[in-house]
């Protein structure tokens, strides 16, 4: 079992895995607008694992689609939900409870890139983003 929360508390979460296989740090502006940080991490859990415990967050709706859901409270971003992958909702690390034991694979819309971020972790960078096979997800 892996839990997370938002800042304030109110906002938890529950994934059924044992772990995470599909982590990336993202790169494209619509990630950077909403956390106010130059790229985000996610994970992409399956969303039959996923559980609100706590206070249902709000949830946006933004133009290019999807949902993004935020804590009420302390306003705190802690998952992403996009049709391109309708099965799967995608997770901020840092709001896991051991974000630690979930280190990223890839980085994913490098094109979108601030130009002033140097990427030298080693990891793979892909210029948009390469969802894994229906299958795996």
């Amino acid at each position: 079992m892996i839990e997370g929360r938002c800042a304030c508390g109110a906002c938890r979460y529950r994934i059924d895995a044992a772990g995470l296989d599909d982590v990336a740090i993202c790169h494209c502006g619509e990630c950077r607008r909403s956390t106010g940080g130059t790229h985000v991490t996610w994970a992409s859990v399956p969303r039959a694992a996923f559980q609100w415990t706590g206070v249902e967050p709000h949830c946006y709706r933004p133009a290019s689609g999807g949902e993004r859901y935020f804590c009420p409270a302390c306003g705190a971003h802690l998952a992403l939900w996009t049709p391109l992958a309708p099965d799967t909702l995608d997770v901020t690390v840092s709001t896991l409870d051991h974000p630690e034991r979930h280190p990223p694979d890839r980085h994913i819309w490098v094109s979108s890139r601030l130009p002033w971020v140097s990427l030298n972790d080693g990891l793979a960078q892909e210029d948009e983003e390469t969802l894994p096979p229906r299958e795996s997800r």
